[in-house]
């Protein structure tokens, strides 16, 4: 199974120069989505259906990240009548760049860290920290608010990859706590979103500066 999962954890790294070339904020949001569902499917390619909780946590991602996030999300988008990512702090190709350059560091560093046999057989750190690189950029270069939410799922996606390593090792109400802590995260960025929509008529997050005490 090592080489299905490594085959998907390419994909997502694919994803994530996608979402960093595309201005097209709907794209970006089911770009994630995709990501989500290959996520869910990790843990039971690298253990199987032989503990409960692994495919009770896949079931929860592909339906928490994969589905109900980006639902939510589009619709955020349709309400507020925006489609494109307009004029980013940095642009698409540098930002695309960037992003290069974080798998280029996460490919290295992963083979100077001491790491378990079976680790070392995938490609989850290079995966995880071009993903959380992906998403940072996302977060601290877009204007359009639902845009840097995307951010911060893919930034998430990519400590999720990164607990992968401890799979074995971590309680299940822990990693279920991971999501519902996501979700709720979603949920408030949700209500903010829409205050700043009904304040400013815009999701322009360069707006906010005009608050004043």
């Amino acid at each position: 199974m090592d080489g299905a999962v490594n085959s998907l954890i390419v994909v997502v790294v694919l994803l994530n120069f996608f979402a960093l070339g595309s201005s097209q904020i709907g794209i970006v949001i089911r770009l994630s989505a995709i990501q989500g569902i290959l996520l869910g499917m990790m843990p039971l390619l690298m253990e199987g259906t032989g503990e409960i909780h692994v495919p009770l946590l896949s079931l929860a991602t592909m339906a928490i990240k994969g589905v109900l996030i980006p639902y939510l999300l589009l619709r955020a988008m349709r309400d507020v009548k925006i489609r494109r990512e307009v004029e980013p702090l940095l642009g698409f190709i540098p930002s695309m760049f960037l992003g290069a350059l974080g798998t280029i560091l996460g490919i290295v560093f992963s083979n100077h860290l001491p790491l378990a046999p079976m680790q070392k057989e995938y490609l989850i750190l290079p995966g995880a920290f071009s993903t959380i690189v992906t998403g940072f950029i996302m977060l601290i270069t877009r204007h359009k608010a639902i845009t840097q939410v995307v951010g911060f799922l893919i930034l998430e996606n990519g400590i999720f990859i990164f607990g992968l390593l401890l799979l074995k090792t971590m309680p299940f109400m822990v990693e279920i706590g991971v999501l519902l802590d996501l979700f709720v995260c979603i949920f408030v960025l949700g209500i903010i979103l829409n205050h700043i929509q009904k304040a400013f008529s815009s999701l322009d997050s360069n707006k906010l500066t005009s608050l004043k005490e």
